[in-house]
This record gives C-alpha cells, structure tokens and sequence, in this order.
C-alpha cells in the first residue's frame, strides 16, 4: 500500500509538470512527507541491532543533512552521500554507500530523525521500536 501510495503521488506530481528528478525540497518533501512512518527501519541480525536510512537515502536529493537520536542521546548526523546529478537516477544509492547504523541487540528503544530540506525547512519524526522493527 505504501509503495502505491508514494507511485501514485510520484506519478501525480511527474504529470503536474511540478517534479522532473526528485532533486529539491519541492520535489520530496510530499514524498518524505506522505511516507514518514518509513524514514527508518530496525532490524535483529547477527546480535544486533541494524538501524536502516534506506528511505531517506532513496530521497536524499533535496535534503541537506538528517540527524538521529537513539533513546534520548544526542544527535548524530546521518551520512546521505551525494546525488548522482547528471545521471538518470539522481538518488542511486552506490553499492558503497552506508545504509545503516549497528548497535547492541535489543538495545534501541526509541529513535528520533530530524531531515533539513535544501530549502532550510526541518521535518522529525520519533519511532517506538515496535513501530520500526522487521518482522
């Protein structure tokens, strides 16, 4: 349903003449925005806990920076690498690219992300544990 969700607005936006490359604010902000509930995603693996960005790094093209927090601590920047400007496919993620974050099994209770749009307007969002573990 997601996935409809984000095709249908990407499909919407592309035929409205406002989105060509998904390169700015404008363009994925109302993606970022209507797929929220997924900028994260946890995963048991190996004895621990692996904290996925592949959301966001799939969008990273008009962010400027994005920072998480891990149960209250302070934040960390997230790495979101270059685009790919010049290419059909802006937001590639590189097969070398970082797309997780590794902590101790069970350890993350909670994680909060903050994105910075290149047009300076912020958007956060605080996940439960529950609400971002794979199955």
């Amino acid at each position: 349903m997601l996935a409809a969700l984000a095709a249908a607005l990407t499909a919407g936006l592309a035929s409205a003449g406002q989105a060509q490359n998904f390169t700015t604010a404008a363009e994925v902000k109302p993606i970022l925005s209507a797929t929220k509930a997924n900028w994260v995603a946890l995963r048991e693996y190996e004895g621990q806990d692996l904290l996925y960005f592949t959301q966001l790094m799939s969008w990273r093209c008009g962010l400027s920076e994005a920072r998480y927090a891990v149960n209250g601590a302070a934040a960390v920047f997230w790495p979101l690498g270059d685009c790919q400007d010049g290419t059909d496919q802006p937001n590639a993620i590189l097969p070398d690219s970082q797309v997780y974050a590794s902590f101790a099994l069970g350890s993350v209770a909670e994680v909060t992300v903050t994105v910075v749009y290149d047009d300076g307007s912020e958007d956060s969002a605080t996940f439960a544990r529950a609400a971002i573990l794979m199955p």
